[in-house]
C-alpha cells in the first residue's frame, strides 16, 4: 500500500470515493425484461429463467422448500457450529431489542389528540445468495430484526442449485423457525418476491444481499415494495495514533480487501509516520502467506492507501469525508475522536474491536452503508421493518378555532375544497348552534 501525506493524498482520496461497480448497459437491460417477464407470467417465467440461469428444472410445487428438510438440517448440524450460531443470534437479538420504536399520543388544548402509531411490515421477503459461500451471520442480521418488530410473514428466496448440497442453511432457517422458503435465485427470485406468481405470494419490503442482477433487480422493484439498500462497494478505514498495534491495523485492512470483489476499499488515517511505515511492512509480510496473494495486492493497489496527517482531529475530518462502511478507532484519544466522527456505517472503538467482532458476535447490524451513503444512510434495524402512521384527533372546540386558517391556506394554494371541507364543518357547528338558541328562546 502506497503513502501518502495529506497535502498529496487528493488524487488517491477521489479514486477511492468516485469508485463505483462497472455496470454492463446490457446486464441492466436483460434484467428489465427478466422483471417485466415475471411480473406477466409469474411460475412459467420465472421457472424458465430458473432452467437458464440455475440449470436446474422445478415444477411449480418444487419451488416450495418443506420445513421437514430443515428440521432434518438442524438434527443433523454441527452441535458445536450451531452453538457459536446460536450464541450470535442471542447477541444480535440483544442489541436490536433497543432499537423498538412504541406508539405514542399526546392530548393538547382544545382536546386535540395526536400521536403515531407503530406497526410492523406484513409480509418480508428476505434474499439468500447461492454462489460458493453462505453467510448464516447475513441471514441472521436479516431475519432477527424483523422478527422483533413483529414482521408475522418472513419469506426466504434463494438459488436452486446448491441448496440441497448446503445443509447449514437448511439448518440456520430452521433455527429462526423459518417456515416459507422458495427455491427462486437472482433477478427472477426477486421479481416473484416483489410481485408474486401463482405459487410464491408477493411482499411488502426486499431484504438481503446478491450478485449484481439481484441488485439491478432491487432497484428495479423499488416502488412496488421497499428494499433495504442497494448494496455498493465497501470499505474500511483505520483511524490510528503511533500507539496503535502495526501488525492488528494491517490484519484489518486486509481482512477488508479478503472480499476479493475488486472494490473494497482499504484505508488507514494516521498522524504517525512510524506507524504508517510498520503497517505497510506488515501487509506486504502476511500477503506473503495468502492463497489470494495477487487478488488482494491488486485491490489495495486500485483502492487502497495509508494517509499521514498533521493530527488525529484532521484525520476525523478524512474520515468523515470518506464516509466509511466501517471504521476503527485505534487510539488514546477514542473519547474525543469519537465525538468527531459524524459519517460511518459502524463504529469499532479500541484496539480490541476489530472488524470481525462486528461482523459475527457483537450484536449490532453488519448490513451497512457502503461506497460512501453513510453520510445518509443508517445500518440495517428494527425500524427498517415498521411502518409509521400518524394520529390526528380534533374536537370541536378546536376546528372552530383554526378553521379560517386552514381555509385561508388552503385557498392560498388554489385548493378550494380544501377549504370548504373544513368552512362547511364550522357552518354546520354554527347553525346548529344558532338553532338551539332559538329552541332555548
Amino acid at each position: 500500500m502506497k503513502i501518502y501525506y495529506y497535502r498529496d493524498a487528493e488524487p488517491a482520496l477521489e479514486k477511492i470515493l468516485n469508485r463505483t461497480i462497472k455496470i454492463d448497459p446490457s446486464a441492466a437491460t436483460a434484467v428489465t425484461n427478466i422483471v417485466e417477464d415475471v411480473k406477466k407470467h409469474g411460475d412459467k417465467a420465472l421457472l424458465k429463467y430458473t432452467r437458464r440461469f440455475s440449470h436446474v428444472t422445478l415444477a411449480p410445487h418444487e419451488l416450495i422448500v418443506k420445513q421437514d428438510y430443515c428440521r432434518k438440517c438442524l438434527e443433523q448440524a454441527d452441535r458445536e457450529l450451531l452453538k457459536i450460531i446460536k450464541e450470535a443470534a442471542d447477541n444480535i437479538r440483544k442489541f436490536h431489542e433497543f432499537q423498538k420504536q412504541e406508539s405514542w399520543l399526546r392530548e393538547f388544548p382544545d382536546h386535540v389528540k395526536l400521536g403515531q402509531r407503530v406497526t410492523p411490515i406484513d409480509r418480508v421477503g428476505v434474499y439468500v445468495p447461492g454462489g460458493k459461500a453462505f453467510y448464516p451471520s447475513t441471514l441472521l442480521m436479516n431475519v432477527i430484526p424483523a422478527q422483533i418488530a413483529g414482521v408475522k410473514e418472513i419469506v426466504v428466496a434463494t438459488p436452486p442449485e446448491l441448496f440441497y448440497k448446503n445443509p447449514l442453511l437448511g439448518a440456520v432457517l430452521a433455527m429462526l423457525n423459518l417456515k416459507e422458503i422458495y427455491l427462486a435465485g437472482g433477478a427472477q427470485g426477486i421479481a416473484a418476491l416483489a410481485f408474486g406468481t401463482e405459487t410464491i405470494p408477493r411482499v411488502d419490503k426486499i431484504v438481503g444481499p446478491g450478485n449484481l442482477y439481484v441488485s439491478l433487480a432491487k432497484r428495479e422493484v423499488f416502488g412496488y415494495v421497499d428494499i433495504d439498500m442497494i448494496a455498493g462497494p465497501s470499505e474500511v478505514c483505520v483511524l490510528a495514533d503511533g500507539h496503535a498495534n502495526p501488525e492488528w491495523v494491517a490484519l484489518d485492512l486486509l481482512s477488508q480487501a479478503e472480499h476479493r470483489t475488486g472494490y473494497e476499499a482499504a484505508i488507514l488515517v494516521t498522524n504517525s509516520e512510524t506507524l504508517a511505515e510498520k503497517v505497510g511492512e506488515q501487509i506486504y509480510y502476511h500477503l506473503r502467506f495468502s492463497s489470494y496473494k495477487e487478488k488482494i495486492e491488486k485491490i489495495l493497489d486500485e483502492y487502497g492507501a495509508i494517509i499521514v496527517v498533521d493530527d488525529m482531529m484532521m484525520g476525523a475530518e478524512v474520515v468523515n469525508r470518506i464516509a466509511p462502511e466501517h471504521l476503527e478507532i485505534c487510539s488514546k484519544e477514542y473519547d474525543r475522536l469519537l465525538k468527531a466522527i459524524r459519517h460511518a456505517g459502524a463504529i469499532f472503538v479500541g484496539e480490541y474491536s476489530s472488524e470481525p467482532v462486528g461482523d459475527y458476535w457483537a450484536g449490532p447490524n453488519h448490513v451497512l452503508p457502503t461506497g460512501g451513503t453513510a453520510r445518509f444512510f443508517s445500518p440495517l434495524g428494527v425500524y427498517d421493518f415498521v411502518k409509521r402512521s400518524s394520529i390526528i384527533s380534533y374536537s370541536k372546540a378546536a376546528i372552530m378555532r383554526h378553521a379560517d386558517k386552514i381555509a385561508k391556506f388552503a385557498i392560498s394554494e388554489d385548493l378550494h375544497f380544501h377549504g370548504k371541507a373544513v368552512t362547511a364543518r364550522v357552518a354546520e357547528i354554527r347553525g346548529m348552534e344558532a338553532a338551539e338558541r332559538q329552541m332555548r328562546k
